[in-house]
């Protein structure tokens, strides 16, 4: 048992997850599996134009239609609409709950129809009939810039956050003065889906003046914040229950109007109501990832020094601006990278666009921020004629400079970038590779060898707030924990009862998580930017220690000494006097002696500011130059998040998030056509990566702890996808370098690489 080998600290084991078998069995409780008596279901009857005035809705048929119970539209709905969730960006581009006055997307909603069954809900939708006036669509983020077709006429642009105003961002001409070289390069990190296994799905209730949200979120009490204000409730009159959650990647955080509105539709009907959406619905409403065009240049000297960097971005935000507004300023705080460069400079704007909104996506910024500066890199390399692992080598901030300070202002806590470097090129066997591929080409294959790197830093937790924790150790000595965090998928259940266990002596068995109810966890900011351990589970360990205090003054009490000379034996969970172990007190004889009550200690930790994980990674790829096929053969990487308290679930991060990074560089594009039709609206017509497509990975440990925190721990649940992406897209280039290829987007399909090879090739001849 656990409990009995705790002399040893149980924290950097490779602890199986707890949460497994639930799910490998039983299966998890989804939103959609509630039992909730009586309620109805809602359908959104959605926009089929991406940019249109409304001028009549009939929803007289639809009425009538078998079951339903009622139709509301626009004019029935007496909320105010949802403002941008940031001051600086445009507060005039409200969201409406449903569409009024024009529709600004295909599949905006439109009017909600209430049922009695689920499968009439699309039924009753289809008979409700919505007269447009159609609009010029404006889908390009660069044509929307200067666009005299606005999504908000009032506004006058579609300008929705203009960083540049912002930072003081200016295309200086002399900015690369005293550089022998400069390269230049318009990069475009593509339109995502999130893809969450679990869709959307949400259900309220009323009891009295006290609402009941269903949710499938990363974030409860963001939700149950946002919900309050919008109902005008006291957050207290607001519970929100979010079950087990099929994933979310960043997309399931905040008040979406589909699950926001269904508060007021209960209400209105007098019973409750929920409503799932459809995956066709979830690819084209759900909120998107990345949708950022950099225009980026970089200069130096003929040695591999690199003087200056400037990223001029455009960020599409989607008809309604959220969290995308506030990419291009994390993109500003990442700019340089690993790189110790004197001179940088980032800037751009957001705008609004006939499409589905941009939200936090997998690293949100970061991910963007690295393949910007990497791509670079191997430019400027090619460019000189040095290697790209030689160039990043000569422009890595020394280990010794850390706190580092950017010249965009950022302070890095700690690094040791030269060390990853030299850590994965050596796992890779990186000169054997440059061997390799020098014969492929000599011998002039049909199947190219290339060899693609990326070193990386990034920023979590990069919107500094606390986090809830609290640990009960009941009567029976057994031990609760609550956290503000939500897991989704993270392995919080048995990472934070790991800290406990090590702290308390208890076994891990007899330790729970409880979250995801905001009756139960009074506080809390949730699941995103890999913020979980380095806030919620500091938390848990800052309370594991005080009520260790708290235990110890018990423990005296019932053993007749002083407080001052009572010790804890973690390895048997007893407290003792020093000296004389035979004669000790349990947790449950410490907890009883208080009666029902226990011990229990709350804490809101705040962190001393964010932590900036970082890596490298290597990835080879075979490239057939007749069809433009890519196959990534091996991808080895270095991910230091700072102290490891569980390989197992660390490695399971990077893995998650490897995945996710090759899938932007190789196969997915969320596209819509000139008139704002999406054409990637599934997962037929959306390339969605499987383990058909990766190799098995190539995992280096390595541990630089952060000082921030008494755990050392940064975040790592975004790693693999900032550091992978840029890897695999540098090592496609590098590839058809040799055949003219100097750049090609995101994503590298077969036809993409086809078309660069051609091109190249007529360029050449």
């Amino acid at each position: 048992m656990l409990g009995t080998v705790l002399a040893m600290s149980i924290l950097g084991n490779r602890v199986v997850r707890r949460e497994d078998p639930k799910f490998l069995t039983l299966g998890g409780t989804y939103v959609d599996d509630v039992r909730l008596e009586g309620a109805a279901w809602v359908t959104y009857v959605r926009s089929t134009m991406a940019h249109a005035r409304i001028t009549g809705v009939d929803t007289a048929e639809a009425a009538n239609g078998p079951g339903v119970i009622a139709v509301f539209t626009a004019g029935d709905v007496d909320l105010a609409p949802i403002a941008p969730p940031m001051p600086f960006i445009n507060q005039a581009m409200t969201h409406p709950w449903l569409a009024t006055g024009k529709v600004r997307f295909v599949g905006e909603p439109v009017a909600a129809v209430v049922t009695e069954q689920r499968y009439q809900g699309p039924d009753a939708a289809e008979l409700v009939f919505v007269d447009y006036e159609p609009l010029p669509a404006v889908v390009d983020p660069e044509e929307a810039v200067g666009s005299g077709t606005h999504l908000f006429e009032d506004v006058g642009s579609n300008i929705a956050c203009d960083v540049s105003a912002m930072t003081g961002f200016t295309e200086d001409p002399d900015f690369f003065e005293g550089c022998d070289v400069v390269v230049r390069g318009r990069f475009v990190n593509q339109r995502l889906a999130p893809c969450p296994m679990e869709v959307r799905s949400a259900a309220a209730a009323w009891e009295g003046d006290r609402l009941t949200q269903w949710a499938s979120t990363q974030a409860p009490h963001t939700l149950r914040d946002g919900l309050a204000a919008v109902y005008g409730l006291d957050p207290a009159n607001l519970r929100v229950i979010a079950p087990d959650v099929g994933g979310g990647f960043g997309a399931k955080v905040g008040v979406y109007t589909e699950e926001g509105l269904l508060g007021w539709i209960a209400k209105r009907v007098g019973r409750p109501v929920r409503w799932t959406e459809t995956r066709t619905e979830s690819m084209t409403t759900l909120g998107h990832g990345r949708g950022q065009i950099q225009y980026v240049e970089l200069g130096g000297t003929t040695d591999g020094k690199v003087l200056a960097f400037r990223n001029r971005m455009v960020q599409d935000s989607g008809a309604y601006p959220a969290i995308a507004a506030f990419l291009p300023i994390l993109g500003r705080m990442m700019a340089t990278g690993v790189y110790d460069i004197p001179k940088a400079a980032a800037g751009g704007a957001a705008v609004v666009t006939n499409t589905t909104s941009i939200v936090a996506y997998r690293g949100a910024g970061r991910p963007e921020a690295a393949a910007a500066i990497e791509r670079a890199m191997d430019m400027f390399a090619g460019e000189i004629g040095m290697d790209p692992a030689e160039v990043r080598r000569r422009n890595l901030v020394p280990k010794d400079k850390f706190p580092y300070t950017t010249a965009t202002g950022t302070v890095y806590d700690t690094g040791d970038y030269g060390r990853a470097l030299d850590l994965v090129l050596a796992g890779a066997g990186y000169d054997d590779l440059r061997r390799q591929q020098a014969e492929r080409r000599a011998s002039g294959d049909r199947n190219q060898m290339g060899i693609g790197m990326s070193v990386y830093v990034e920023i979590t937790n990069p919107l500094p707030g606390g986090e809830f924790g609290s640990v009960e150790v009941t009567p029976d000595g057994k031990a609760k924990i609550r956290a503000g965090t939500f897991s989704h998928g993270q392995g919080h259940a048995t990472t934070f009862a790991m800290i406990v266990a090590d702290r308390l002596g208890i076994a891990l068995e007899d330790i729970e998580l409880i979250q995801g109810d905001t009756d139960q966890v009074p506080t809390g900011q949730g699941t995103m930017g890999s913020r979980s351990l380095q806030t919620g589970g500091v938390a848990v360990a800052e309370a594991s220690t005080q009520i260790i205090d708290r235990a110890r003054q018990l423990a005296a009490d019932l053993l007749e000494a002083s407080a001052d000379d009572i010790v804890l034996d973690p390895a048997g969970g007893r407290f003792h006097v020093a000296g004389t172990p035979a004669v000790g007190k349990t947790w449950a004889e410490i907890a009883g002696s208080t009666g029902d009550s226990g011990l229990r200690v709350d804490v809101d930790f705040m962190p001393g500011g964010p932590t900036f994980p970082f890596g490298a990674h290597v990835a080879v790829v075979e490239v057939d130059t007749e069809t433009g096929q890519v196959r990534l053969t091996r991808m080895i990487t270095v991910d230091d998040s700072g102290r490891m308290l569980n390989p197992l679930i660390m490695e399971g991060q990077r893995h998650g998030g490897i995945a996710q990074g090759v899938a932007q560089a190789l196969m997915e594009e969320f596209r819509y056509d000139p008139d704002g039709n999406p054409v990637t609206a599934n997962l037929a017509d959306y390339a969605f990566i499987s383990a058909m497509e990766v190799p098995s990975y190539e995992l280096i440990p390595m541990e630089t702890p952060t000082p921030l925190n008494e755990l050392g721990a940064k975040g790592i649940g975004e790693s693999g996808t900032i550091g992978s992406t840029p890897a695999v897209q540098n090592a496609v280039v590098d590839a058809l370098s040799h055949l003219g290829v100097k750049h090609i987007d995101m994503p590298l399909s077969p036809e993409r690489v086809w078309s660069a090879l051609n091109a190249a090739g007529s360029a050449g001849g």
